[in-house]
């Protein structure tokens, strides 16, 4: 899967439980907390959706903040995390 697939696939389960469809303000660098768009139980229903979708068990010790601040992080994170597994 392509990175813009990942950025999409969490782009849009967020616009859809955390924005209700608005995606007008969400860039992929949009601070997430700071924004108010996420908040920690809104990390572990991201969490819980990425995976489910990407076959993964992410670790608590991955559970910090720079990992899901915004879109492009949890690319990132992501990406290693996949990356890794595959290794």
């Amino acid at each position: 899967m392509s990175e813009q697939k990942y950025s999409d696939l969490i782009r849009n389960f967020i616009v859809d439980n955390f924005l209700f469809g608005d995606d007008s303000q969400l860039k992929n660098d949009t601070p997430l907390f700071e924004k108010g768009i996420i908040d920690s139980t809104g990390v572990l229903e991201l969490v819980s959706f990425i995976e489910e979708n990407y076959k993964i068990t992410i670790l608590d010790d991955e559970l910090v903040q720079d990992n899901f601040s915004s879109i492009s992080s949890i690319e990132k994170f992501l990406q290693n995390k996949l990356n890794n597994k595959n290794s």
